[in-house]
């Protein structure tokens, strides 16, 4: 956890940049590292369904904020430029952003952080929402993630009937190949997953002798983060940020 004393020094630096991702695209991604020699962990933060929108840019920041050299790709930018909202509405349209895509926009965030000279070599992937499926499916299809992290994250168990060419094969089905520690977090009223989805996963990753921590909330529902909105949850919003830093510190912080 980041510790204060009040005569530290600190600095953060956060910017738009770029990075190759899916099929060789130049694609746009924010930036937020502290600064300081390091060497700093690292954490790939994958944006949800709403977009790549400023509640990514503040989880970017707050990863930052604790010492993590933190990189947003804009997965969606091969739709096009506008508003978050707007741009999300044509991914949603068109079914979804394709899962090979996303796997190498994030692999290439993952080769980014890994080769600079403060990283520690240490990358961790972060999701919520359809990006903590995402960021789940990067963790058992990639390799070179340390830890993951899935706030939520739907459709990772998935029916015949929910496959599509962008999303063929459920993610529940690479459990085997989980190559990293797995932190999820998830609300009890949740219909997406549901708590037997998440049961069926839990079971999925004891199967195959997993590493994984599941942390399941009482009262709360889909996206008890997002302090924005309805389904806002305090205490468990803020107890599961603490469960997060503990988690990626403890797999993170130490260097290879």
């Amino acid at each position: 956890m980041h510790r204060y004393t009040t005569d530290m020094y600190e600095g953060m630096l956060a910017e738009t940049t770029t990075v190759q991702g899916f099929n060789g695209d130049i694609i746009n991604a924010y930036f937020a590292r502290p600064l300081g020699p390091g060497p700093f962990p690292g954490v790939v933060v994958i944006h949800h369904m709403p977009g790549w929108d400023e509640l990514y840019r503040e989880m970017t920041r707050k990863f930052a904020h604790h010492g993590y050299l933190a990189f947003s790709p804009n997965i969606y930018y091969r739709f096009g430029h506008g508003s978050p909202d707007d741009v999300a509405a044509k991914v949603r349209t068109s079914g979804g952003v394709a899962d090979d895509s996303v796997l190498e926009d994030t692999e290439g965030s993952l080769r980014f952080l890994k080769s600079l000279p403060q990283s520690n070599k240490k990358v961790g992937v972060f999701g919520t929402c359809s990006s903590g499926r995402q960021a789940f499916l990067a963790a058992c299809r990639l390799k070179g993630f340390d830890a993951a992290v899935d706030c939520w994250g739907g459709g990772v168990v998935m029916s015949k009937e929910e496959l599509t060419p962008k999303r063929p094969v459920a993610p529940i089905d690479y459990a085997k190949d989980l190559s990293c520690p797995l932190l999820g977090l998830f609300g009890d009223e949740d219909q997406n997953p549901t708590p037997q989805h998440v049961h069926l996963l839990e079971e999925e990753l004891k199967k195959y002798g997993k590493n994984y921590e599941f942390h399941m909330y009482p009262k709360a529902g889909h996206g008890f983060f997002y302090y924005d909105r309805p389904n806002y949850r305090q205490e468990p919003a803020v107890d599961g940020w603490k469960k997060i830093f503990l988690f990626i510190e403890k797999y993170l912080r130490t260097s290879t």
